[in-house]
């Protein structure tokens, strides 16, 4: 059984309204023949003839009756659905959906969105927050966001818009012995021996921990285990042990010693869309790419 088509609803509400097919075809600019053609097909898709066919007039049938309400409300929905484009192609109004790991959605993402609400008030954003790479790649591929935002994916086919490097640093208690060397710059391989602020095994940050440590010469022994990435700099500067964050997550004024990785520690960071992405997420990653205080390049 064929689907009714919204032209064929709308053919039937006009007849209805009109109370003539020849009105009705001058009114929808169509040939009186297309239009009855239209309205008998539709009566084959539900099953039964829906109008009653008088010499001056027409008249629904009890099957008319039940299906008018509804071919005026699909009408209705459709035409609101119609405007909701509109408002959303004109960024006035809609909901985007965006996807970023943590540290993305503690640092650089509060100041953009904060900018975005005062350009298009009325559009919602729905955050989702991810603890690793992957997962976000895989949320993205699954169509549970719009945007994504975090490490550059492997392998993505859609675009992606190559935002900066993400710049980590090493946070400890601000009365280590370290706080009183004259340079604000440490190798990581100085701390091998301490027990660290380490990440849970399902934050993605712990991976990069344990491979920048690697390239020191050491593997990190963890006093602690973070699942939140806001956490981390918390217990270090708690004395824990030394953490390595992203510096972007770490609050002005903030109560710990910082101190910069030498050789630095940095990761890449993009935002990726689906295949065809939408006016409003096409304007969300240029406000992005202008206001991320992320630094342009590895240097």
């Amino acid at each position: 059984m064929a689907t009714p088509t919204l032209r064929q609803l709308e053919y039937l509400v006009t007849v209805v309204d009109t109370g003539s097919f020849t009105r009705a075809a001058e009114q929808l600019h169509v040939t009186q023949p297309a239009l009855s053609h239209q309205v008998r097909a539709l009566e084959g898709a539900l099953g039964g003839p829906l109008l009653e066919r008088l010499p001056r007039a027409v008249r629904l049938t009890p099957t008319g009756r039940a299906v008018l309400p509804h071919a005026r409300a699909a009408l209705a929905e459709a035409e609101r659905l119609q405007a909701v484009a509109r408002r959303t192609s004109g960024l006035e109004e809609g909901e985007l959906e965006v996807a970023a790991v943590y540290s993305i959605s503690l640092g650089i993402l509060p100041p953009v969105l904060r900018a975005w609400h005062r350009r298009h008030p009325g559009v919602r954003i729905r955050l989702r927050e991810y603890s690793h790479a992957e997962r976000l790649q895989e949320a993205m591929a699954a169509g549970r966001a719009d945007l994504a935002i975090g490490p550059v994916p492997d392998g993505w086919e859609g675009p992606i818009r190559e935002l900066g490097v993400e710049e980590f640093t090493v946070v400890l208690a601000s009365d280590d012995p370290l706080a009183a060397r004259p340079t604000r710059s440490i190798a990581l391989g100085e701390l091998a021996d301490r027990a660290w602020v380490h990440y849970g095994p399902d934050n993605g940050l712990a991976d990069l921990l344990d491979q920048a440590c690697a390239r020191a010469g050491f593997h990190p022994r963890a006093a602690v285990r973070a699942e939140q990435t806001s956490a981390a700099p918390l217990l270090a500067a708690a004395g824990l042990g030394p953490a390595l964050v992203p510096a972007d997550i770490v609050p002005p004024h903030f109560d710990g010693l910082l101190l910069r990785p030498d050789p630095p520690v940095r990761r890449a960071l993009a935002a990726y869309t689906r295949t065809r992405p939408d006016p409003l997420t096409v304007a969300f990653t240029e406000l992005l790419a202008q206001r991320a205080r992320i630094n342009p390049g590895t240097g």
